[in-house]
């Protein structure tokens, strides 16, 4: 059975609790992150870590740990779950910091303060039904529901509180055709990011992506930076995409899958473009696994499970 970390202990998952009167319930009050391994190895742990403790000094939680701690709990509950894991699985941690129960519920019979869990479950799992993506790429569709703007509530805080996101998807996922996710503008029209992905289009050998004040700055968005030979920051158009030669998303998970459509129309040619599959396999190279060839292979036998990413 897996273990996850709780408050400095390990235990069963199937006992890792939050309070109904929690401000997680209440508010969608968490700082969290979502990280992966290549080969069992973690992949930027730390840059992980890093903005884990920058969204709880934002969101004022009283978070004690130091990161240094909080990277030992992530390996411990590792290590506590590698035997429950196939020879072939990568681990996914999963790490929540919630405020703890609200002063109102002070006299309820529970722990009080912050709530740190680490949980560590199958990469697989978030994955299941993507590998043909990479072949064929999805269709981005604009809906009505717009990003919040950091004039708002600032996208850069990495938290629980993301019902527009639902409410994007909600809209998307009854649009005729296959593969359709949702790309969401900012309030002044321009592309912001998807429902937990950074966006990306090519233009004359150009990575380009949108500027870092209306988006989760991706962990994944930074690492393709750093292996792209042109890259820019600027606002982007919907206008522009449709003029674009290609065009990507990027995520922990799944790292790059390539965009061949928006609202239906074909990007470019319609089809994975060269610039995508270059930083694939650079990617690939670099971390010692074949990305692409790794979740495809995980598609075979599966079960068909609820994931995050419902596709037709």
């Amino acid at each position: 059975m897996r273990k996850v970390w709780w408050n400095g202990k390990l235990i069963h998952e199937s006992d890792a609790r939050v309070s109904i009167y929690d401000s997680a319930l209440m508010y969608g009050d968490v700082a969290f992150e979502m990280t992966r391994s290549f080969n069992k190895k973690q992949f930027k742990l730390i840059e992980h870590l890093h903005r884990l403790l920058a969204s709880c000094k934002y969101l004022h939680i009283p978070l004690k740990m130091t990161l240094d701690e909080l990277r030992v709990a992530c390996y411990e509950v590792i290590e506590a779950n590698e035997l429950n894991m196939q020879p072939d699985d990568e681990h996914r941690l999963m790490i929540n910091v919630t405020r703890g129960l609200l002063g109102t519920y002070a006299d309820v019979d529970i722990p009080k303060g912050v709530n740190v869990i680490v949980a560590d479950f199958p990469l697989r799992w978030t994955t299941a039904g993507m590998g043909r993506l990479f072949d064929i790429g999805v269709n981005c569709v604009i809906p009505s529901q717009r990003a919040i703007p950091a004039v708002l509530l600032d996208p850069k805080v990495k938290n629980r509180n993301r019902i527009h996101y639902l409410m994007g998807n909600i809209e998307v996922s009854q649009v005729k055709g296959d593969n359709n996710w949702a790309l969401f503008l900012d309030p002044d029209g321009y592309i912001t990011e998807g429902a937990g992905c950074n966006f990306f289009i090519t233009k004359g050998g150009i990575v380009i992506t949108p500027e870092g004040r209306n988006i989760l700055r991706g962990i994944s968005r930074d690492y393709i930076k750093s292996i792209c030979a042109y890259f820019v920051e600027k606002n982007i158009e919907p206008y522009d995409v449709l003029e674009a030669d290609e065009a990507f998303v990027s995520a922990t998970p799944f790292c790059m899958i390539p965009v061949t459509s928006i609202n239906g129309v074909p990007i470019g040619d319609g089809r994975v473009g060269h610039t995508y599959n270059t930083l694939l396999e650079r990617w690939s190279e670099n971390v010692g696994v074949d990305i692409k060839a790794q979740i495809q292979s995980w598609d075979k036998g599966s079960t068909g499970g609820t994931t995050p990413y419902q596709f037709r």
